[in-house]
Protein backbone atom coordinates (compact mmCIF):
# COMPACT_ATOMS: atom_id res chain seq x y z
CA UNK A 1 0.00 0.00 0.00
CA UNK A 2 1.35 3.41 -0.94
CA UNK A 3 0.94 6.70 0.91
CA UNK A 4 -1.52 7.88 -1.72
CA UNK A 5 -3.97 4.96 -1.25
CA UNK A 6 -7.31 5.59 0.37
CA UNK A 7 -7.52 3.73 3.74
CA UNK A 8 -11.00 2.79 4.93
CA UNK A 9 -11.71 2.38 8.64
CA UNK A 10 -12.57 -1.12 9.93
CA UNK A 11 -16.20 -2.16 9.85
CA UNK A 12 -16.82 0.68 7.44
CA UNK A 13 -20.04 0.58 5.52
CA UNK A 14 -18.70 2.86 2.76
CA UNK A 15 -19.96 1.71 -0.60
CA UNK A 16 -18.73 2.28 -4.15
CA UNK A 17 -20.85 5.40 -4.49
CA UNK A 18 -19.15 6.96 -1.49
CA UNK A 19 -15.71 6.19 -2.94
CA UNK A 20 -16.68 7.87 -6.20
CA UNK A 21 -17.85 10.91 -4.24
CA UNK A 22 -14.53 11.09 -2.39
CA UNK A 23 -12.58 10.88 -5.66
CA UNK A 24 -14.75 13.56 -7.27
CA UNK A 25 -14.17 15.82 -4.28
CA UNK A 26 -10.42 15.42 -4.61
CA UNK A 27 -10.68 16.10 -8.34
CA UNK A 28 -12.68 19.26 -7.71
CA UNK A 29 -10.07 20.51 -5.24
CA UNK A 30 -7.27 19.83 -7.72
CA UNK A 31 -9.17 21.65 -10.47
CA UNK A 32 -9.83 24.62 -8.20
CA UNK A 33 -6.13 24.86 -7.33
CA UNK A 34 -5.19 24.67 -11.02
CA UNK A 35 -7.80 27.28 -11.92
CA UNK A 36 -6.59 29.68 -9.22
CA UNK A 37 -2.99 29.24 -10.36
CA UNK A 38 -3.86 29.97 -13.99
CA UNK A 39 -6.02 32.95 -12.97
CA UNK A 40 -3.17 34.40 -10.90
CA UNK A 41 -0.74 34.00 -13.81
CA UNK A 42 -3.17 35.70 -16.18
CA UNK A 43 -3.63 38.63 -13.79
CA UNK A 44 0.12 39.03 -13.44
CA UNK A 45 0.44 39.11 -17.22
CA UNK A 46 -2.28 41.78 -17.50
CA UNK A 47 -0.56 43.91 -14.86
CA UNK A 48 2.74 43.61 -16.73
CA UNK A 49 1.13 44.58 -20.04
CA UNK A 50 -0.65 47.56 -18.48
CA UNK A 51 2.57 48.65 -16.81
CA UNK A 52 4.31 48.75 -20.19
CA UNK A 53 1.43 50.79 -21.61
CA UNK A 54 1.54 53.31 -18.77
CA UNK A 55 5.32 53.59 -19.02
CA UNK A 56 5.50 54.22 -22.76
CA UNK A 57 2.35 56.22 -23.53
CA UNK A 58 2.59 59.92 -24.22
CA UNK A 59 -1.03 60.41 -23.19
CA UNK A 60 -3.66 58.23 -21.51
CA UNK A 61 -7.37 59.09 -21.38
CA UNK A 62 -9.85 57.43 -19.02
CA UNK A 63 -13.57 57.29 -19.82
CA UNK A 64 -16.75 55.55 -18.75
CA UNK A 65 -18.33 53.44 -21.49
CA UNK A 66 -21.51 52.22 -19.82
CA UNK A 67 -24.20 51.61 -22.43
CA UNK A 68 -21.95 51.46 -25.48
CA UNK A 69 -22.79 48.66 -27.89
CA UNK A 70 -20.27 46.20 -29.29
CA UNK A 71 -20.48 48.00 -32.64
CA UNK A 72 -19.75 51.35 -30.99
CA UNK A 73 -16.74 49.93 -29.16
CA UNK A 74 -15.49 48.52 -32.44
CA UNK A 75 -15.87 51.98 -33.95
CA UNK A 76 -13.79 53.47 -31.13
CA UNK A 77 -11.06 50.89 -31.66
CA UNK A 78 -11.07 51.55 -35.41
CA UNK A 79 -10.72 55.30 -34.89
CA UNK A 80 -7.87 54.73 -32.46
CA UNK A 81 -6.12 52.37 -34.87
CA UNK A 82 -6.36 54.93 -37.68
CA UNK A 83 -4.74 57.52 -35.41
CA UNK A 84 -2.00 55.11 -34.23
CA UNK A 85 -3.60 54.98 -30.79
CA UNK A 86 -5.04 52.04 -28.85
CA UNK A 87 -8.00 51.16 -26.64
CA UNK A 88 -7.91 48.84 -23.63
CA UNK A 89 -10.55 47.70 -21.15
CA UNK A 90 -9.08 46.32 -17.93
CA UNK A 91 -10.16 45.69 -14.36
CA UNK A 92 -9.64 48.84 -12.33
CA UNK A 93 -7.91 46.95 -9.51
CA UNK A 94 -5.29 45.52 -11.86
CA UNK A 95 -4.81 48.86 -13.60
CA UNK A 96 -4.18 50.56 -10.26
CA UNK A 97 -1.54 47.97 -9.39
CA UNK A 98 0.13 48.52 -12.78
CA UNK A 99 0.15 52.30 -12.24
CA UNK A 100 2.41 52.10 -9.21
CA UNK A 101 5.51 54.18 -9.90
CA UNK A 102 4.45 55.07 -13.45
CA UNK A 103 4.46 58.65 -14.85
CA UNK A 104 0.68 58.70 -15.31
CA UNK A 105 -0.13 57.33 -11.84
CA UNK A 106 -2.52 60.25 -11.29
CA UNK A 107 -5.20 58.58 -13.44
CA UNK A 108 -5.81 56.08 -10.63
CA UNK A 109 -8.36 58.52 -9.21
CA UNK A 110 -10.51 58.05 -12.32
CA UNK A 111 -10.51 54.25 -12.23
CA UNK A 112 -13.97 53.62 -10.82
CA UNK A 113 -16.94 51.99 -12.51
CA UNK A 114 -16.80 50.72 -16.09
CA UNK A 115 -13.71 52.40 -17.50
CA UNK A 116 -11.88 52.21 -20.80
CA UNK A 117 -8.39 53.50 -21.58
CA UNK A 118 -7.44 55.28 -24.79
CA UNK A 119 -3.69 55.78 -25.13
CA UNK A 120 -0.94 56.60 -27.62
CA UNK A 121 2.78 57.25 -27.84
CA UNK A 122 1.95 60.51 -29.59
CA UNK A 123 1.25 63.01 -26.77
CA UNK A 124 -2.08 64.15 -28.20
CA UNK A 125 -3.40 61.42 -30.56
CA UNK A 126 -5.39 59.50 -27.95
CA UNK A 127 -6.97 62.71 -26.65
CA UNK A 128 -8.08 63.61 -30.18
CA UNK A 129 -9.61 60.16 -30.66
CA UNK A 130 -11.42 60.24 -27.32
CA UNK A 131 -12.80 63.74 -27.83
CA UNK A 132 -13.97 63.00 -31.35
CA UNK A 133 -15.68 59.80 -30.25
CA UNK A 134 -17.30 61.51 -27.24
CA UNK A 135 -18.90 64.11 -29.50
CA UNK A 136 -20.58 61.36 -31.51
CA UNK A 137 -21.42 59.09 -28.55
CA UNK A 138 -22.91 60.71 -25.46
CA UNK A 139 -22.59 57.45 -23.52
CA UNK A 140 -18.80 57.76 -23.76
CA UNK A 141 -17.97 59.98 -20.78
CA UNK A 142 -14.39 61.25 -20.57
CA UNK A 143 -13.23 61.52 -16.95
CA UNK A 144 -9.67 62.75 -17.32
CA UNK A 145 -6.21 61.48 -18.13
CA UNK A 146 -2.51 62.23 -18.06
CA UNK A 147 0.21 63.44 -20.41
CA UNK A 148 3.26 61.86 -18.86
CA UNK A 149 3.44 63.15 -15.29
CA UNK A 150 0.99 65.96 -16.05
CA UNK A 151 -2.48 65.15 -14.74
CA UNK A 152 -5.37 66.13 -17.01
CA UNK A 153 -8.90 66.80 -15.83
CA UNK A 154 -11.85 66.76 -18.22
CA UNK A 155 -11.03 70.23 -19.54
CA UNK A 156 -7.36 69.29 -19.80
CA UNK A 157 -8.14 66.36 -22.10
CA UNK A 158 -10.21 68.62 -24.32
CA UNK A 159 -7.44 71.23 -24.45
CA UNK A 160 -4.86 68.55 -25.28
CA UNK A 161 -7.02 67.27 -28.13
CA UNK A 162 -6.80 70.69 -29.78
CA UNK A 163 -3.00 70.68 -29.86
CA UNK A 164 -1.23 69.64 -33.07
CA UNK A 165 -0.12 66.03 -33.23
CA UNK A 166 3.57 65.14 -33.14
CA UNK A 167 3.74 64.81 -36.92
CA UNK A 168 1.79 68.03 -37.46
CA UNK A 169 4.08 69.88 -35.08
CA UNK A 170 7.20 68.56 -36.77
CA UNK A 171 5.92 69.58 -40.21
CA UNK A 172 4.92 73.05 -39.02
CA UNK A 173 8.19 73.84 -37.24
CA UNK A 174 10.24 72.34 -40.05
CA UNK A 175 8.62 74.82 -42.40
CA UNK A 176 9.20 77.70 -40.00
CA UNK A 177 12.92 77.11 -39.42
CA UNK A 178 13.74 75.59 -42.79
CA UNK A 179 15.08 72.33 -41.35
CA UNK A 180 14.28 68.94 -42.89
CA UNK A 181 11.42 67.26 -41.08
CA UNK A 182 13.52 64.10 -40.74
CA UNK A 183 16.10 66.01 -38.70
CA UNK A 184 13.46 67.31 -36.34
CA UNK A 185 11.81 63.91 -36.03
CA UNK A 186 15.18 62.43 -35.11
CA UNK A 187 15.58 64.97 -32.35
CA UNK A 188 12.46 63.65 -30.67
CA UNK A 189 13.54 60.29 -29.34
CA UNK A 190 11.34 59.39 -26.40
CA UNK A 191 7.81 58.14 -27.21
CA UNK A 192 6.38 59.94 -24.20
CA UNK A 193 7.89 63.33 -25.06
CA UNK A 194 5.39 66.09 -24.39
CA UNK A 195 4.92 69.27 -26.38
CA UNK A 196 7.21 71.29 -24.12
CA UNK A 197 10.14 68.90 -24.48
CA UNK A 198 9.64 68.72 -28.25
CA UNK A 199 9.82 72.50 -28.57
CA UNK A 200 12.84 72.64 -26.25
CA UNK A 201 14.73 70.04 -28.28
CA UNK A 202 13.99 71.76 -31.58
CA UNK A 203 15.04 75.14 -30.16
CA UNK A 204 18.35 73.71 -28.98
CA UNK A 205 19.02 72.16 -32.39
CA UNK A 206 18.17 75.41 -34.14
CA UNK A 207 20.54 77.41 -31.92
CA UNK A 208 23.34 74.90 -32.47
CA UNK A 209 22.95 75.02 -36.26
Amino acid sequence: MTSGDLVLPRNSDLNAGTLVSVNLSRGAQAFQYWSETVDRAQKEKVVEELGQIFESSGVVVVAHYTGLTVAEMQDLRARARDAEASVRVAKNRLAKIALDGKPCASIADYLTGMTVLTFSEDPVAAAKVAEGFAKDNKKFEILGGAMGETALDRAGVEATSKLPSRDELIATIAGMIGAPASNIAGAIGAPASNIASILSTIEERAEAA
